[in-house]
């Protein structure tokens, strides 16, 4: 791979460089908990103050070579505003998720999409995902969307949010996962729960034998328990957890 072309942080706000940083680790982060598809799907965050402007990875590197210096702005109608390595430019497929999501919600300031092993089973299973752990409850009547092909038909981003409506997750029939966050730390806690679920039933249900259900008022009163909004938002004290972690392996990510 080529040296990057430029240093952006003297280019950038610092509330956007810390948003620059933030992203960036969430992507070295995925591969390191398997949630990474070579160099296909992407991760998205809101620069801070511009609700027009997203920045999004280079399209065609890994997860794990992505620092605050490489990420690409664009617009939501999917210009380039600021390319740091012109050797590379924007995936379609992610302009389309991502731009319908930040666009419909104003809200959201980070989106994860995802093709996980097990999240891609899950999506391809009639019951879609089921409460069969804690870690799957806390997401309740998870929102899906039918798969209509590779998503690089515009026309698909009103069915995709109408589908996500509110909710922070959504399980795409037939392709992956998607989660949509208030911020970064958030997105991410959202994601890997959303990932240990999927693994959870998927070996649950490999086993070929009865599975548990816990009673319906329990799987209620659980879900309620676990949204964020009933208890500390998700990501406070992990996120400096996870930073410290990749800063100990590599803090090129801050570069």
């Amino acid at each position: 791979m080529n040296t990057l072309t430029m240093n952006v942080k003297p280019a950038v706000s610092a509330a956007e460089w810390e948003t620059r940083v933030n992203l960036a680790a969430c992507y070295r982060l995925m591969p390191l908990f398997g949630m990474s598809d070579l160099i296909y799907n992407h991760i998205t965050a809101r620069v801070p103050g511009d609700e027009d402007r997203l920045l999004i990875n280079p399209y065609g590197y890994l997860y794990e070579e992505i620092n605050a210096s490489s990420l690409i702005t664009i617009n939501l109608a999917g210009d380039v505003l600021l390319n740091p390595h012109g050797d590379y430019d924007v995936n379609p497929a992610g302009y389309v998720i991502h731009s319908a999501v930040h666009g419909a919600r104003h809200d959201v300031e980070c989106v994860i999409h995802t093709h996980s092993r097990a999240g891609m089973a899950v999506s391809a299973l009639e019951c879609g995902l089921l409460p069969l752990t804690q870690t799957a409850m806390r997401f309740g009547t998870i929102a899906y969307h039918e798969y209509e092909g590779p998503a690089v038909d515009t026309d698909e981003r009103d069915r995709l949010t109408q589908d996500l409506g509110g909710g922070d997750a959504m399980i795409l029939r037939n392709h992956g996962l998607l989660v949509a966050g208030a911020d970064i730390p958030q997105a991410f806690n959202t994601m890997y729960w959303l990932e240990m679920a999927c693994r959870a039933q998927v070996d649950a249900m490999a086993c070929n034998t009865d599975l548990h259900y816990p009673a319906r008022d329990v799987i209620a009163k659980t879900a309620h328990l676990y949204k964020p909004e009933t208890r500390r938002p998700y990501g406070v004290l992990e996120w400096p957890a996870m930073l410290r972690m990749l800063e100990r392996r590599d803090a090129s990510f801050r570069t």
